[in-house]
C-alpha cells in the first residue's frame, strides 16, 4: 500500500507541465518497460519470500499502481501538448480518473479520447489492463505455488 501511495504522491508532485511531445513515445516505452521489470523483480521476490501469498498481493498492488500512474501521466502530458485530445481539459486528477474508469471498464463517458493519439493510448491501456488482470494474475499464482513448493508447504491439488 505504501508503494501505491508513494507512486500517486510522485504523480502529483513531479513536474509535468511541458508543452512539447518530444520524447513522449520514448517515455511511454520506458514506463512500460519499467512496469515489466518491476513485475519480473516481484516474481523473483515471491518465489524467495517466506510469505509468498502476501508478497503476491504486494506485487500486484505495486505493478498495478505503477501501470495506472504511468497512463495517467501520459494522458495528462498528451492533453497539455495537444489540447483537445480529450472531451475536456484534463487536470492530473481528471487524468487519473480517466485512467481508472478505463481500467475498470466503467467508462462513465464524461471524459472521452477525441484525438487519434488519445484513442491509441487508451487502447494500449485497455490491452495492458486485460493482460495485467488475466496473464499477470496467473503468473503470480504460479510464483506463489513455486514459493510454497520451495518451502515444502504447497498443498496438493484437488
Amino acid at each position: 500500500m505504501g508503494v501505491a501511495v508513494g507512486l500517486v504522491t510522485a504523480y502529483y508532485l513531479l513536474p509535468m507541465d511541458r508543452a512539447d511531445q518530444t520524447g513522449d513515445s520514448a517515455l511511454l516505452a520506458c514506463g512500460l518497460l519499467a512496469v515489466v521489470l518491476v513485475f519480473l523483480w516481484e516474481l523473483r521476490a515471491i518465489v524467495r519470500s517466506p510469505h509468498p501469498r502476501l508478497r503476491a498481493v504486494e506485487a500486484l498492488t505495486a505493478t498495478l499502481a505503477l501501470y495506472l500512474v504511468l497512463f495517467a501521466g501520459m494522458y495528462y502530458l498528451l492533453e497539455h501538448s495537444s489540447p483537445g485530445s480529450f472531451s475536456e481539459p484534463l487536470t492530473r486528477t481528471d487524468a487519473l480518473y480517466f485512467t481508472l474508469t478505463t481500467f475498470s471498464t466503467v467508462g462513465y463517458g464524461d471524459i472521452t479520447a477525441r484525438s487519434q493519439t488519445g484513442r491509441v493510448l487508451t487502447m494500449l491501456q485497455m490491452t495492458g489492463g486485460l493482460l495485467i488482470v488475466g496473464v499477470a494474475a496467473r503468473v503470480l499464482a504460479g510464483a506463489v505455488r513455486a514459493g510454497l513448493r520451495r518451502q515444502g508447504r504447497e498443498t496438493p491439488p484437488d
